[in-house]
């Protein structure tokens, strides 16, 4: 028995070995079969049944990309078949409420209007996408005169005396405009001195209408307000020697406009005199020359006619005395005195003149000496 156990055991292992060969090779030849078979065509899919209002976003398909794939994939929820829209009378309903409040809003809604940009906000594109050329509006050209004299002047004014800086303030108008203002104060040479400009937008009313247009009847009459531009240099040097004399000057530009910014009408005004705590002919016959001469460029009256409105005009009546030895003065001159660039260019020339006619005078008097005596007589006549 003990030979007879292993034989039965081994052929009953080559029988259960060569059942199962037999089994797997059926297996393959079936999966063979099917795998190169043609397949039957499949129906398409059936959309779901409505089956009644669910939030909108509780089965929305997550969408996810595949790197290998252009497209995206979409894995829906278990048990969730797909080829249907979601709720789809919920989601036209609501896209018509939607639409119909936008298109509500937007009629029942006040018009919003974009405001037109002011004429300084126009002049100060203009100047800085084109700049000021000989073409530019006269205002545009005025304020770039004066702030250039400005800068001449502070210069020279600073080389003469260098002991104390020129302290300079910018400031600007919410309407439209600005200016520099540039003081010195307790130099050596002067006390106190300051060179200033401004540039004023604004709008004129009815009443100063009125009192403009005696003088100037190119201002329209039937308007109850005008837009305006004013520009000006204006300074005041005080020496600290009293033999050398006070100076004051101003120049400016006045114009009306329309709300286009067109010019409506327009006027030049300004002059320089001389007010001495000593007098000194020979400084006295140098200022007024290069006034003179300054006034002949452009017409030989001009000189003697405006001296005399400037020894008219800062004459004290009650004291019967001038405020000093004079210079020139005018006012109000606008198309009916000469043309526009005629004026400029002689307001050019009154402003080219004030260096030449001044300094000489102040460097020959600066450092000559004084005491307490002449000082106290500089003080009372400044306060006259």
């Amino acid at each position: 028995m003990s030979g007879i156990g292993p034989c039965l055991h081994r052929a009953g292992r080559a029988t259960i070995g060569r059942t199962s060969y037999e089994q797997n090779l059926s297996r393959v030849k079936a999966t063979r079969l099917r795998f190169f078979a043609t397949p039957s065509p499949r129906p398409p899919p059936k959309p779901r049944p409505y089956e009644g209002e669910k939030p909108l976003v509780s089965s929305k398909p997550k969408t996810s990309y595949d790197a290998a794939s252009p497209s995206p994939t979409t894995s829906l929820p278990k048990g969730q078949k797909g080829g249907g829209v979601f709720a789809p009378k919920v989601r036209l309903a609501v896209g018509v409420v939607l639409i119909g409040a936008i298109g509500y809003s937007m009629l029942t809604s006040p018009v919003q209007l974009t405001e037109a940009p002011s004429i300084s906000e126009r002049d100060s594109i203009s100047k800085r996408e084109s700049g000021v050329t000989d073409k530019s509006p006269m205002r545009l050209r005025m304020e770039a005169l004066i702030k250039e004299k400005q800068r001449e002047i502070v210069t020279a004014l600073q080389e003469l005396d260098p002991s104390q800086k020129f302290r300079t303030d910018t400031w600007s108008r919410p309407a439209g405009g600005g200016g520099i203002s540039c003081v010195q104060q307790d130099g050596q040479v002067f006390e106190k001195a300051g060179v200033n400009t401004s540039i004023v937008y604004g709008t004129l009313p009815r009443p100063a209408i009125e009192k403009m247009r005696v003088n100037h009847k190119a201002i329209d009459p039937d308007v109850d307000s005008l837009e305006f531009f004013a520009a000006g240099l204006s300074l005041v040097l005080h020496p600290r020697n009293p033999n050398a004399p006070t100076v004051h000057l101003n120049y400016r530009y006045f114009e009306t406009m329309d709300k286009d910014g067109s010019c409506n009408a327009w006027w030049f005004g300004g002059g320089t005199d001389l007010t001495p705590t000593y007098l000194y002919d020979e400084d006295a016959i140098h200022f007024h020359k290069s006034i003179k001469d300054a006034c002949d460029k452009h017409d030989r009256a001009y000189y003697p006619r405006f001296k005399t409105w400037c020894d008219k005009y800062f004459y004290i009546p009650h004291r019967q005395e001038s405020r000093g030895i004079g210079g020139i003065f005018f006012d109000d001159l606008d198309v009916e005195e000469k043309d526009q660039e005629q004026l400029f260019s002689f307001v050019q020339s009154c402003l080219s003149s004030f260096l030449p006619g001044y300094l000489p005078i102040i460097a020959k008097r600066k450092d000559m000496p004084f005491g307490e005596r002449e000082k106290q007589w500089q003080q009372l006549r400044r306060g006259r």
